[in-house]
């Protein structure tokens, strides 16, 4: 369980039921350049998850559904 302000509650494994979390979805126009912002500034840091993040930007620019700026 984890915590988002606009969701509230969101079912995630591995997350506190406390913990806040920070929600991007597919329809969101920013989304998928701020996943490739988070993607660089991993990659500069040496992090891991650089590579699972490139499936995250490519599932996003997949998706065929309205895209709108976020409400």
């Amino acid at each position: 369980m984890a915590v988002s302000e606009k969701y509230g509650k969101i079912s995630i494994p591995k997350i506190d039921e406390d913990e806040p979390v920070f929600v991007l979805r597919a329809q969101d126009r920013l989304a998928e350049p701020t996943i490739i912002m988070y993607q660089t500034l991993a990659r500069s840091h040496g992090a891991s998850v650089t590579e699972g993040i490139q499936a995250q930007i490519d599932a996003f620019r997949a998706w065929t559904g309205q895209k709108k700026l976020p409400d």
